[in-house]
């Protein structure tokens, strides 16, 4: 959805706190490069350094106040670490996207139990992670914490039993 002629008011989010985990390819970076557009500070989490490194600097490139941070966001101390670098940073929270996800095609028979793990943990533990993580971080009063969930979350997918669980959980 390219979001480029939506009407925002720049004002509403200059200078606000946004932390994007998963915020390194493709919905996570998009919504990363909307409130870099819209004059947010923008921190975005992965677990790859690589994407990391390249998605602050596109942040940058954009005029952006950005931060990356390698985080994985099944390891809870790891996610705790950067958002506390991020608040070091930018100070309190205001918006918070937990959007880092795993997915592949696959039967369930053709599933091992790593692999069904291994989203599961990403999707839905890692947005209780991101979540539970944050709150010593987030403004109070007037935080948002959004989930980035998939269709798969209330409706059955064929080769899609890892992320249909994994969304419903989130969901």
């Amino acid at each position: 959805m390219n979001m480029d002629n939506v009407n925002i008011d720049k004002s509403e989010f200059s200078g606000k706190n946004v932390v994007v985990a998963g915020g390194t390819s493709g919905i996570g970076l998009g919504i990363a490069e909307r409130f870099a557009d819209l004059d947010a500070n923008v921190c975005v989490l992965s677990r790859n350094p690589d994407r990391v490194s390249a998605a602050a600097r596109l942040l940058e490139e954009k005029g952006a106040n950005a931060l990356g941070i390698a985080a994985d966001v099944r390891d809870y101390e790891a996610v705790e670490r950067a958002l506390r670098e991020a608040y070091e940073r930018f100070g309190d929270i205001d918006v918070l996207v937990s959007g880092a996800a795993g997915n592949f095609l696959a039967p369930v028979i053709g599933l091992s139990p790593n692999a069904f793990r291994t989203v599961v943990e990403i999707d839905l533990i890692g947005t209780f992670n991101v979540f539970r993580a944050s709150w010593e971080f987030l403004r109070r009063p007037g935080a948002s914490l959004i989930s980035i969930t998939a269709a798969q979350g209330s409706r059955p997918h064929v080769f899609q039993a890892h992320a249909c669980a994994a969304k419903a959980g989130v969901n």
